[in-house]
């Protein structure tokens, strides 16, 4: 009997030590398999746990492709205790399954209500904020100063002067927009941007989640102020890929270039320095419509079945810090979401963390924001209407009779 005790003493005393190295255990999983991202990620790990030394963190790296189906089975079969994701639409799935836990604590204790305010809209869904973003880019216009000078043009303060300078640069024998849309993506660059001016951020939501009609005279209202532009913009745009875009703008053959951040490092090297290359805000279209901007964010997230959710708590905390971004951004060559990090002397990462620190809302690109299936109808439209303008009106109700099969 007093051996049976003793046993099931130890029992208990093993029970007791191995449940309290659990709780100090925490669970992350993500898809940071790049060297950047990966070094940015060992670097928070590794920081996170020198503040919070009674905490270890387990960090199951995944693939980018894989990562995609890992997290649909594992947040319904073992959560961890952090997942990795994106904002917008892309979480919505999730939240709507009741998969993520709502983060508004995490917002509301350590002052991010503030300090990621320009990302709030996209973390939210029902009025909880859902996830804490931590990095992102910019997208906007990047142009070739030299080729503004051949054709004698300013640099436009809105969109009639953007517009005006098309047929300056048309008279140059330059481009006024370069786009690459073999890919397709490219062009929603565009649309988003357009419909964003045009209309402003609720609508283009609305649009991506189904809420509107194609045929709706709003949307017609985005094309025809994208046809505007149209005649000048490169025409073999459909055969070529992004890359071959920047290459005109880099030789001067086109003037303007719809494009995220990331192109930044193409562009110079094919020849550009930050002495020729210049960046723009997407110029206001409809006067008094909040400037919203393009700019795709990652994020991470509590599972609603983590086992750890005290310590997950703690490290969204910590992600979402000035500090931690700061260093993160560094390492990611991004922009910081905290809109009191501090970033490098690069003048477009200086100009993008201005741009989107400031701005009312952030869409996160029309792949993200609205379904697959509407996503991939819609940039073949975009694409379509760039090559045969006059089809507008068939391209929109094709793009509606998809809308009423992908949101039934």
């Amino acid at each position: 009997m007093t051996i049976l005790k003793s046993l099931l003493g130890l029992g208990f005393a093993f029970a007791l030590s191995t449940s309290t190295a659990l709780a100090g255990e925490l669970v992350i999983n993500s898809d940071q398999s790049d060297p950047a991202p990966k070094k940015a990620m060992e670097d928070l790990i590794m920081d996170f746990e020198a503040k919070n030394p009674d905490i270890k963190v387990k960090w199951n790296n995944f693939d980018h492709e894989g990562y995609k189906s890992a997290i649909r089975n594992f947040l319904t079969a073992d959560a961890p205790d952090v997942a990795a994701w994106y904002a917008g639409n892309r979480m919505a799935p999730f939240v709507k399954a009741g998969l993520f836990e709502p983060v508004d604590d995490v917002w509301e204790s350590n002052g991010f209500n503030d300090q990621l305010k320009s990302a709030a809209a996209s973390m939210t869904i029902d009025g909880k904020k859902w996830g804490v973003p931590y990095t992102y880019y910019q997208w906007g216009i990047y142009y070739n100063k030299e080729a503004y000078k051949k054709a004698g043009a300013e640099v436009p303060k809105n969109w009639a002067e953007f517009v005006a300078n098309c047929e300056k640069f048309k008279a140059a024998g330059i481009d006024c927009l370069t786009t690459g849309t073999k890919a397709l993506w490219p062009g929603a660059g565009i649309f988003d941007y357009m419909n964003l001016r045009v209309n402003g951020y609720e609508f283009h939501m609305d649009l991506a989640n189904g809420k509107v009609p194609w045929t709706d005279p709003r949307v017609k209202a985005t094309f025809a102020e994208w046809a505007k532009i149209v005649p000048y913009i490169t025409a073999n745009h459909a055969a070529i890929d992004w890359q071959d875009a920047a290459a005109l703008l880099s030789q001067g053959k086109a003037a303007n270039y719809v494009m995220g951040n990331f192109a930044v490092a193409t562009f110079k090297d094919g020849g550009m320095t930050n002495d020729t290359l210049g960046f723009m805000v997407f110029p206001e279209i409809t006067p008094g419509v909040p400037r919203a901007e393009e700019a795709p964010t990652d994020t991470f997230h509590i599972p609603s079945g983590a086992k750890n959710k005290e310590d997950a708590k703690k490290f969204l905390a910590y992600l979402g810090s000035a500090e931690a971004q700061t260093k993160m951004n560094a390492t990611l060559g991004q922009l910081p979401t905290n809109n009191t990090s501090t970033v490098g002397d690069d003048p477009f990462i200086k100009a993008g963390f201005e741009m989107l620190s400031s701005a009312y809302a952030l869409a996160q690109f029309f792949d993200r924001d609205a379904p697959a299936d509407m996503a991939k109808a819609g940039m073949e439209g975009f694409q379509e209407f760039m090559v045969k303008p006059e089809k507008v009106d068939a391209i929109l109700e094709r793009l509606e009779k998809v809308r009423q099969k992908v949101y039934k």
